[in-house]
């Protein structure tokens, strides 16, 4: 993705959004296919380096791993469409603002690690589950649910950040824009908010 400085995100800073927003797409190339294999996923990002989850067992994500572990795990929340107006000069027709969308996406490189024995896998299971639901019951009491996955365990080489919030603004034209996502409180637009102060 194309990322302009005044939209980076730092490292910390994108990694507590991965925290925040526990679910993501991952992409596996794997080797001389049409197309990558593109999946939806949980996940616990339980370190600044370590991101754990699990698949079924059928998944078609698991071939293309195997033929490359490079993968990338990218995670997008919430969106806002900013008008024009709001964001044309001041003393320009506000019929010729230039639109612009508001989101935040962090995409991690990953070095991806199937785990196929059953501690591993329970180890991943424990962990996603202490996370999401505290006090679930021990998942090795499930032996049927234990067969039907198979674990991943992502290495980060890589974290990219992207934040925009039109960063690079002043503060009357973030203000103007502020007040145009205030008024309208549509899908995004909280979130937005929050990114600007």
């Amino acid at each position: 993705m194309l990322i302009h400085p005044w939209d980076a995100g730092e490292e910390e800073q994108s990694l507590a959004y991965v925290r925040d927003n526990p679910f993501g797409t991952l992409i596996a190339a794997g080797r001389d296919r049409a197309v990558p294999v593109v999946v939806p996923t949980q996940f616990l990002l339980t370190d600044d380096r370590t991101v754990l989850l699990h698949l079924a067992r059928p998944n078609p994500i698991w071939a293309a791993i195997e033929e490359n572990p490079k993968v990338i795990l990218s995670v997008a929340g919430p969106w806002s469409y900013i008008r024009g107006g709001w964001r044309a000069e001041p003393g320009t027709d506000p019929a010729l603002g230039v639109p612009t969308t508001y989101y935040s996406s962090v995409q991690l490189t990953c070095h991806a690690e199937i785990v196929t024995e059953a501690e591993g896998k329970l180890e991943i299971l424990r962990g996603q589950l202490d996370d999401l639901e505290p006090g679930h019951g021990d998942p090795a009491q499930m032996p049927r649910l234990l067969s039907g996955i198979r674990g991943l365990r992502l290495t980060i080489e890589e974290i990219r950040g992207k934040f925009k919030y039109d960063g690079h603004k002043d503060a009357e034209h973030r203000a103007r824009v502020a007040k145009g996502l205030s008024e309208r409180g549509g899908p995004g637009d909280d979130a937005a908010l929050r990114y600007m102060s």
